[in-house]
């Protein structure tokens, strides 16, 4: 129980074991400000040491607002160096040099980072088992009795005398019953296990709850009795938020009820949190300052993520927890009681038949309008009538809802639960909570009252922004969310509610991811003939064509799809992915070829329906009906063809043996010749002949006959007129 003194024996134990030489001594605690006490004893058994600040250890405080100077760090230097350090839950890895390991209030810290802590060192863990600090008897139930199967630990000691109170004080009892503080041990069910499909679920009314009623007070505790087992921290300030915060509801799932003499046995209790119906002007002035206001988680969060200002106008319902009774885990209670709740607020419960405010009457209930009565008017005294504390949804009218939200620490099996209720995931947060190591994931579900199916509802707005959230998720895998698990990151990818964009590949896409060489490798590994190596720089875009929703004609089973997201999206190698899945690295390897076998060919036929698409078909060829006969045949073509190519050669050659004996022709015929050798008389004379000849400079185009240049008459002088005679 609470103040029984553990985190002041703590402190003593580590001023203790400085003393005898421990020289590493690490604290945790779910946040600083819960070891104020556990610090202040150890200074006190420094004091007892006769050890004095600044002479043989130093203080450090933290400089983080969030921990209001709590101190972090206490350096001993009296005989050589030890170190007493506060490391956070998560800090597991720093614990390798430890000495011993001191765990405070280990029951509000979640049971597998506890585990992670366990070492090859001495370890002192102290936790409050019942109270708000506790998580419930996990701790002490499963933990604690490992510890003694496994590493023969000794029993705990429990402290049993408070130190606030006297030994049997009645404020102290009264208190813890009033805060809900021994509400730890669940009580077991007595009427069986029934089927999921014979509950109903109820509306409990939180004034008859919380009316001190000695059966509403039972109720109550049986209530907080399930939310603490099922490891949710609960607080004064969840209680009181769970009774008169006024957008909060409360359902429970109940078995058949065979007495009426005595409180039904709780299966399943939900608590719901209306959100929305934000007006335009507080969206405008939130989002311009940058700063959101309290509540509303699911609005504000989807809204700053799409930039869409329209979200938070509609009115949605949140799951704030839904918690089962220990011993009927995993037996269909929780999707029973969230199928019945999306039902109600579909208005498939509403009996228009009757008249609400009649029964109300008829059971001796006192209606009054929740408009007319605030907290700030309402008059505390004794009531005279209490409402009935459980009401059938039909007896009461649901608010309009648009749609179901929730929003949780992301795991795989919370991630299965909702996905199969037909939730889809809109938002993960990239930053860790520092105390649980978890991602906050928010799941959306609509609401559709005109009775389409889940499909056709899904199509609209919120496919929109489950495509959104994949594109870029996907690029996260490879950064932030590098460390999920290939199984995790694949269903959280992966969901059958959400209508997604298929866009057929084409030869364009195509061209943009890759060259025609990277095509002819990825034939090439199809082929074995090359190995894998070779191509791993492929299969990043084979990855992200594929999750963009672009290759979804490719038939691949979901281990390919697992292997494809893990080495080309989230990096991983062949040897991780082997020791996550649980496989032999050459099985990996087959499933991986197998896949890519199917790539290539899917590849090579949109190329081929390219070039395909791109040819004339057989009604677009031209067939002959638009052919002239030719005026010639064939024979006499070639002939005539043949006669004007043996005339061009001939005056090719005969050009040809001109040019080239020109200078030694002699010009004139023999006729020529003779006639003026006859001429002669013996005497010696000048002979004249014609050439008869062409000038080959100037060739006479054929029809066009060429102008003959004007002879020009020679004159001569006296005296060579003279000479020439006598020559003659």
């Amino acid at each position: 129980a609470r103040g029984r003194g553990k985190s002041a024996a703590m402190g003593l134990s580590i001023a203790a074991a400085i003393a005898f030489g421990y020289v590493n001594v690490y604290v945790t605690s779910p946040h600083p400000e819960n070891l104020i006490t556990l610090f202040e004893f150890v200074l006190k058994g420094f004091d007892a040491l006769e050890y004095q600040e600044h002479a043989d250890y130093t203080i450090i405080r933290s400089t983080n607002p969030d921990y209001k100077k709590a101190i972090i760090r206490i350096n001993i230097t009296r005989s050589n160096r030890q170190t007493i350090q506060y490391i956070a839950p998560t800090d597991t890895h720093l614990l390798n040099a430890a000495d011993l390991l001191v765990i405070d209030e280990a029951a509000a810290i979640p049971l597998p980072l506890v585990k992670k802590m366990m070492g090859p060192y001495l370890i002192f863990m102290a936790s409050t088992i019942n109270g708000y600090e506790g998580t419930g008897r996990s701790l002490s139930l499963k933990l604690m009795s490992q510890l003694q199967k496994d590493n023969n630990a000794p029993p705990p000691i429990k402290l049993e005398e408070s130190i606030r109170y006297s030994e049997g004080d009645d404020i102290e009892a009264w208190l813890i019953n009033l805060l809900c503080l021994d509400a730890t041990t669940v009580p077991n069910i007595s009427s069986g296990c029934p089927t999921p499909d014979v509950c109903d679920l109820y509306y409990i009314d939180r004034d008859a709850l919380f009316s001190y009623h000695k059966a509403a007070e039972s109720f109550l505790h049986r209530l907080v009795s399930i939310y603490v087992a099922s490891h949710y921290k609960n607080s004064p300030n969840d209680l009181q938020m769970m009774s008169d915060a006024p957008a909060h509801h409360l359902f429970c799932l109940l078995g058949p009820i065979q007495r009426k003499d005595q409180l039904p046995e709780i299966l399943v209790v939900v608590q719901v949190a209306l959100e929305g119906e934000i007006s335009s002007q507080t969206i405008t002035d939130s989002l311009g300052r940058g700063k959101k206001a309290s509540g509303d988680l699911i609005p504000w969060n989807v809204s700053e993520q799409f930039g869409d200002r329209d979200f938070p106008k509609l009115s949605g319902v949140r799951v704030v927890r839904i918690a089962t009774h220990p011993n009927y885990q995993r037996m269909g209670y929780g999707k029973r009681a969230i199928k019945l709740l999306r039902d109600y607020y579909q208005g498939k419960f509403t009996d228009l038949s009757e008249n609400p405010q009649d029964g109300e009457n008829a059971n001796g209930i006192e209606g009054v309008e929740e408009e007319q009565l605030g907290l700030l008017k309402e008059q505390i005294r004794p009531r005279r009538k209490i409402p009935t504390l459980l009401k059938r949804l039909s007896e009461r009218v649901p608010e309009h809802i648009d749609y179901l939200g929730t929003s949780y620490g992301l795991t795989q099996e919370l991630l299965k639960f909702w996905k199969n209720l037909g939730f889809v995931p809109v938002y993960v947060s990239q930053k860790a909570n520092d105390l649980t190591g978890e991602h906050s994931c928010i799941m959306l579900h609509t609401l559709d009252k005109s009775g389409a199916t889940q499909e056709k509802k899904c199509a609209e707005w919120l496919s929109l922004y489950f495509n959104d959230f994949r594109r870029r998720i996907t690029k996260l895998l490879s950064k932030t969310f590098r460390e999920f698990t290939t199984s995790l990151a694949l269903s959280i990818i992966d969901n059958k509610w959400a209508k997604m964009d298929h866009k057929a590949l084409d030869k364009h896409t195509l061209d943009v991811y890759f060259l025609p060489h990277d095509i002819e490798r990825l034939e090439a590994y199809s082929r074995n003939q090359i190995e894998y190596r070779l191509i791993l720089d492929l299969v990043s875009d084979i990855s992200a064509l594929y999750f963009q929703g672009k290759m979804q004609e490719l038939q691949i089973d979901t281990l390919q799809k697992a292997i494809l997201l893990a080495i080309g999206v989230q990096g991983k190698t062949v040897d991780a992915i082997a020791a996550e899945l649980n496989m032999p690295g050459n099985q990996i390897l087959a499933k991986f070829y197998d896949m890519l076998k199917k790539t290539s060919k899917y590849l090579l036929a949109v190329i081929e329906g390219h070039i395909e698409s791109n040819m004339k078909s057989e009604t677009q060829l031209n067939r002959g009906e638009d052919f002239v006969p030719v005026s010639l045949s064939l024979n006499d073509e070639l002939e005539e063809t043949a006669q004007q190519l043996s005339k061009k050669q001939k005056e090719e050659l005969r050009k040809l043996k001109m040019e080239s004996l020109k200078e030694f022709a002699i010009k004139g015929t023999d006729e020529d010749w003779s006639k003026a050798l006859t001429n002669n008389d013996g005497k010696t004379k000048l002979i004249s002949v014609k050439s008869g000849i062409k000038r080959l400079e100037d060739p006479v185009e054929k029809g066009e006959p060429k102008e003959q240049p004007k002879k020009k008459k020679i004159k001569f002088s006296k005296k060579t007129k003279a000479s020439m005679k006598s020559l003659i």
